[in-house]
């Protein structure tokens, strides 16, 4: 089991860095099929986003990827959404957890299959701070709840809805995490549904797995790095329906 959970925190963190997504849209439904609840696989996967987010953004800072104003008023909000996240949890059975895990990641890929490969990286949007916050909250809100960073919900919307540039999208995506992921964990581990051992199997070896996907990410081609995530959803989808029909 631990030598498992090793190498799928090396894995996902590398998709973290590439894919700039907290990684428990791929974590969760693996450590359901290794045996775990998917309520202790939410408070791993949480755990692991936050090794996973923190080192990422500080490598995507460093290379000039991040927005830090906007990042962090849609960051925010994502801290506050997911402070609700612990109560969520508690209350709503583990089913609607996973038809909800389904539908929020359906549609992701609904969105960013319909969005454009390339868009003007000086092309900005006019939406008020508060708009983006509240988005932030709602996100943050739903996508600890499922366990998830929200990136891979927030990436789509500010590719498809708000314009912008793939890259930049990523990076923003995966500093979302930072909040909504640092929020999760201090409401996960109040309502007593974190893992601390083997969320720290998972995220300590996931550190190298980051590393190794922001390098590779920033030397992939948009079109090609677009097309990947699309068939990472398709593969989180399949995963997630057949939990829930094959059980």
């Amino acid at each position: 089991m631990e030598i498992s959970l090793v190498l799928i925190g090396a894995m996902i963190g590398g998709m973290s860095g590439f894919f700039g997504i907290g990684g428990g849209t791929m974590l969760v439904p693996s450590l359901m099929l290794l045996g775990f609840d998917i309520k202790s696989a939410i408070g791993i996967s949480v755990m692991q986003m936050v090794f996973s987010s923190l080192y990422g953004s500080w490598l995507n800072h460093r290379k000039g990827h991040l927005n830090l104003k906007e990042g962090a008023i849609i960051g925010m909000g994502g801290f506050l959404g997911a402070l609700g996240s612990g109560w969520l949890v508690s209350v709503v059975p583990s089913l609607v957890l996973e038809v909800a895990f389904v539908g929020v990641v359906g549609f992701a890929l609904y969105r960013f299959f319909h969005a454009p490969v390339h868009i003007d990286p000086d092309k900005g949007h006019d939406l008020p701070p508060w708009v983006l916050g509240l988005v932030g909250a709602v996100i943050g809100l739903l996508a600890i709840s499922m366990g998830i960073g929200g990136s891979i919900l927030l990436t789509p919307i500010l590719v498809g809805l708000l314009h912008y540039p793939l890259k930049k999208a990523v990076s923003a995506g995966l500093f979302f995490v930072v909040f909504s992921s640092v929020s999760g964990f201090i409401s996960l581990s109040l309502a007593g549904h974190i893992d601390y051992i083997h969320g720290l199997q998972v995220g300590v070896p996931s550190l190298l797995g980051v590393h190794a996907g922001i390098w590779l990410a920033g030397r992939t081609g948009n079109k090609k790095h677009k097309n990947a995530l699309i068939v990472l959803y398709v593969i989180i989808l399949t995963l997630m329906l057949r939990k829930i029909f094959l059980g």
